[in-house]
């Protein structure tokens, strides 16, 4: 276990006054028993730069059953590598996983980066009877591309300037009719611990969807090279026709199980992240995934379609 899989673990066993064992930073296995989902409010400290979108997306699923709201308080890394930027979670995530039928609201206090964290994220989230079933098939045209570059602490505001342009230029290349906005910030230094910067993009389309790329920046790494990665990032995830990115593939799977119903979304290729999202939760769920390549007409696409008959999970304190 590293430290933000553990706080993650003790998140969920003080929401249901759950019981860990094994808990430890190393160890190689838990028992963990469950008990009543209460809410409330609960504090989970990675106390390094975990990712708190990590701790946010264990937590979810349980908090949306609890019997009463809940207010969570998660510390730690708010744009961390190998996990989603908290600008991802609150542009991409959030307005995509309410069309489940639920809503939630997330305060950034503080940002904090790689590697000392130091950045607080406050959720609150009342719970529901049940989830609503998505269907996400179909596409449409992309209207506008949006997104932020952002520099924090030490860095200058040209970095994100650079970042900003870069993403854009790369972007024409592409997308030649559109207006393009990536905004360059920096972040207030009362509202940021230490140093970082980074970029998000967002695609939105006429259906309603969301898709995006994003990058980190680091010492060393040219801030050109920064914004045209995440913008390498987005037109990748808009060449396969689907209406989830990459990185929001997985996130989903969790509420297809427990939703009401089936499921449906139009994805491009399936991610291990998401091969493994579906095996657990058909494990813990009983629900049915299926997975079918897309039949356009467009040959070169390689889109699939997510299907799920969910279990239909219904909150017994509503």
């Amino acid at each position: 276990l590293r430290p933000q899989h553990l706080s993650g673990l003790e998140i969920v066993r003080d929401l249901c006054d759950g019981k860990l064992n094994g808990g430890e930073i190393g160890s190689t296995e838990i028992t963990f028993t469950p008990g009543k989902i209460k809410g409330g409010t609960h504090i989970a400290d990675t106390k390094t730069a975990g990712s708190v979108c990590l701790l946010m997306q264990v937590a979810m699923p349980c908090v949306l059953f609890a019997a009463s709201p809940s207010e969570l308080h998660l510390k730690g890394g708010t744009n961390a590598e190998m996990a989603p930027q908290i600008d991802y979670t609150v542009m991409v995530f959030k307005p995509m996983v309410e069309k489940f039928n639920f809503t939630f609201n997330c305060d950034i206090k503080r940002r904090g980066y790689y590697p000392q964290g130091g950045g607080e994220v406050v959720v609150q989230m009342s719970p529901v009877k049940e989830l609503s079933p998505i269907n996400l098939t179909e596409r449409g045209t992309v209207t506008k591309i949006y997104g932020r570059a952002f520099v924090a602490g030490a860095l200058p505001i040209k970095l994100a300037k650079d970042m900003s342009a870069a993403a854009v230029r790369c972007i024409r290349r592409e997308i030649r009719d559109l207006y393009i906005n990536i905004q360059p910030v920096r972040e207030p230094d009362d509202q940021a611990v230490g140093t970082g910067s980074g970029i998000i993009i967002v695609a939105e389309t006429s259906t309603g969807c969301l898709l995006a790329g994003s990058s980190l920046g680091k010492r060393g790494k040219n801030s050109d090279k920064v914004g045209i990665e995440a913008a390498e990032m987005l037109l990748q995830n808009l060449k396969h026709g689907g209406t989830v990115d990459d990185s929001l593939q997985d996130q989903l799977i969790i509420f297809m199980a427990l939703a009401k119903g089936v499921s449906r979304v139009k994805s491009g290729p399936i991610t291990l992240h998401t091969q493994t999202a579906i095996h657990f939760a058909e494990q813990l769920t009983k629900a049915k995934f299926t997975v079918t390549k897309s039949e356009e007409e467009d040959l070169n696409n390689d889109t699939y379609i997510i299907e799920c008959q969910g279990i239909g999970m219904r909150n017994p304190n509503l």
